[in-house]
């Protein structure tokens, strides 16, 4: 599955959303790059305290 830019943003949005419960717009002052790397942070986190699978699939 092919996931567009416009998309992806969604996804990140949501995903740190959810789990650091920032607003949309504090996500969106972020640089893709850092809003990438809290992305692999929460997957790591989670990872480790749940041994789940990768949730956000980076």
């Amino acid at each position: 599955m092919t996931v567009t830019g416009r998309e992806e943003l969604y996804r990140e949005i949501s995903f740190i959303g959810y789990y650091f419960h920032w607003r949309e717009e504090e996500i969106l002052m972020l640089s893709r790059p850092d809003r990438r790397r809290y992305c692999e942070e929460i997957n790591r986190i989670n990872r480790q305290l749940n041994g789940e699978k990768n949730l956000f699939g980076l």
